[in-house]
């Protein structure tokens, strides 16, 4: 079951890190070096407090990340690194949106509905609402909901992880 919509230039890296300060930034610095930009990030703590992992989105348009992954791998804080297939992994991002309501307050709730977003604050003129998904489905969202007036917008980086059908 392919549930990834990466397009082939989006790379996913994921890496296991040792949770200490600094670590992020001279695995950022790293990228930047090479001249990756990265397209999205996310980091949080592993289920041991001693690691963070690391999900990088890099935009490098087909170029093999063989050598950064080496290099990344040969950091002392870093513990494991490795590219997530996009046919064999599973990616969400959450996204948080503020919209106006407008005089179409129906057509805009049954867009929440057919999304299954969830609505977590409305005022008489503005909806706030939240939604998990692949990062395609979300930007189908966002083109949605554009119409309505977007006030306020923000979205996490990628997490991912391989799928269970490998």
């Amino acid at each position: 079951m392919n549930v990834a919509s990466v397009s082939p230039r989006w790379h996913t890296l994921v890496a296991t890190v040792e949770n200490k300060p600094g670590v992020l930034a001279r695995v950022a610095g790293l990228f930047s070096r090479r001249g990756f930009n990265i397209h999205s990030l996310a980091v949080a703590p592993t289920d041991d407090e001693r690691f963070s992992r690391i999900t990088f989105t890099v935009d490098i348009e087909g170029t093999p990340l063989d050598q950064v992954v080496k290099q990344l791998d040969k950091l002392i804080n870093v513990v494991d690194i490795s590219e997530l297939d996009p046919a064999h992994s599973v990616e969400r991002e959450l996204m948080l949106i503020t919209v106006e309501i407008g005089e179409s307050r129906k057509e805009l709730m049954e867009i929440v509905d057919d999304y299954r977003a969830y609505v977590l604050s409305e005022g008489d003129e503005r909806l706030m609402m939240s939604w998990s998904a692949r990062p395609a489905r979300l930007d189908e969202l966002e083109e949605r909901l554009r119409p309505f007036g977007i006030v306020e917008l923000q979205r996490t980086g990628r997490v991912a992880l391989p799928s269970l059908d490998n």
